[in-house]
């Protein structure tokens, strides 16, 4: 009789721990996050959960800010939001110097980049919950109890697209979603953009390393051109030296249209000793900004290499625009110049087709989709919103580089042929 009653706990344990054994606690290789383009202010808008309970909290994509922040004025109610006391490691690992001596939290300042507006906020912790992918499709979701954020103001949300409080920061700090995802779930420290030019189908963010499958089965991870990233010593916001970018730039060394190089000062290619010049990449601007000469340059060029397209009075904010009956359309958007931005030598090249370098801007009007952005920009090229759609971007911050695909449309597909039906 012992020996029955010995082999009956002995099964009673076995069912009560099989499950744990069966199951182990799952570690996510990626994440993912869905991303719409906003008709009306042009940006790009995700969605994360946050909080206890979880509550979906709409966010622009602002590919060069250094940490979530979300409107905490407007009823922000969480059982387990906490404050970061000054001088601890949350504190540290967000370089948040400001120490509020009465309440000992420290803070940061939140920043709007649309309206380059920005405030005091407090740093503070909690749950964030988001997709996994396998690279194919979503999966279960994942949650990051400790997740590291700012408090922002209501008055910070002037400019952004309708129902988003607050930017996602995708930037290159150490509390920027895509460093501490990687941290929490210990993958590798990239992340990959792909976003798509209508308000009525989504791109995607893919935290952690390919595949990127897109139909009809096409791994784009598998046909990417790599050029480095480059760190400006200054930071591009505050003009503060010794406290780097967390921006992400290229370094483009030339620009070919049509096949041809346009005369340019470049000097301005290269990021001097204040943190003025070069390239980075924009998920705020729309399109392509571009200092003075270089943007007389290239409107010029285009032009000249379309003698049978008529010019026609400019629409603001667009400085070329053209009578677009004038002008064939194909299955790379309107047959135009290529536009070609080399990179590091003249076998790497970023190749913008008619569908990004082209915008309708009114009845038979097409405009060249780059905007002057003045005569001493901080930055001399900022590749905006049009030239990234449809273009996988992967950015690999252990090992300082881009991967970029060009247009998707060379393979036959999008960004939006993502399989967005979880498994």
């Amino acid at each position: 009789m012992a020996l029955s009653n010995g082999f009956l706990f002995l099964c009673s344990l076995l069912i009560f721990i099989s499950p744990a054994i069966a199951q182990p606690s799952f570690r996510p290789k990626a994440l993912f996050l869905p991303v719409l383009k906003d008709a009306a202010t042009l940006q790009y808008v995700t969605e994360i959960k946050q909080r206890t309970p979880l509550v979906p909290v709409k966010l622009t994509v602002h590919l060069g800010g250094e940490i979530l922040w979300v409107d905490c004025e407007r009823g922000y109610v969480s059982s387990t939001n906490k404050t970061a006391r000054c001088g601890s490691a949350q504190c540290n690992l967000a370089n948040a110097k400001a120490c509020d001596t009465g309440s000992n939290i420290c803070g940061r300042g939140p920043e709007n980049p649309v309206t380059n507006t920005g405030t005091h906020g407090d740093l503070r912790i909690d749950v964030v919950s988001i997709q996994s992918t396998n690279g194919r499709n979503p999966g279960r979701r994942v949650s990051v109890p400790n997740f590291i954020f700012l408090c922002g103001s209501t008055f910070l949300l002037e400019g952004l697209a309708a129902g988003v409080t607050g930017i996602a920061g995708l930037g290159r700090s150490k509390v920027a979603l895509p460093s501490q995802l990687a941290a929490a779930f210990s993958f590798d420290r990239k992340f990959a953009i792909c976003l798509s030019p209508f308000s009525s189908s989504n791109g995607f963010i893919i935290f952690g390393d390919g595949p990127y499958v897109l139909s009809p089965n096409v791994d784009v991870s598998k046909s990417l051109t790599f050029t480095p990233l480059f760190i400006n010593p200054v930071n591009t916001a505050s003009g503060f030296l010794g406290e780097p970018s967390v921006e992400y730039f290229i370094g483009i060394t030339s620009i070919k249209v049509g096949r041809k190089a346009i005369p340019l000062n470049t000097t301005l290619l290269t990021i001097d000793s204040e943190g003025f010049g070069g390239t980075k990449i924009s998920t705020v601007n729309p399109y392509t900004v571009l200092e003075t000469s270089i943007f007389k340059a290239l409107s010029e060029a285009f032009a000249n290499a379309m003698p049978t397209v008529r010019r026609v009075a400019p629409v603001a904010p667009f400085g070329a625009c053209f009578n677009s009956t004038d002008i064939v359309s194909s299955r790379m958007g309107p047959s135009v110049p290529l536009i070609d931005l080399v990179l590091q030598n003249n076998n790497v090249l970023w190749r913008i087709i008619g569908a990004n370098s082209i915008v309708r801007a009114g009845n038979d009007v097409s405009c060249l989709a780059f905007v002057d952005g003045g005569v001493r920009p901080r930055t001399s090229i900022a590749l905006g919103g049009h030239q990234l759609d449809n273009n996988l971007l992967q950015f690999d911050l252990a090992t300082s580089r881009l991967g970029f695909s060009n247009s998707l449309l060379f393979q036959r597909t999008v960004c939006s042929n993502f399989n967005f039906t979880s498994n």
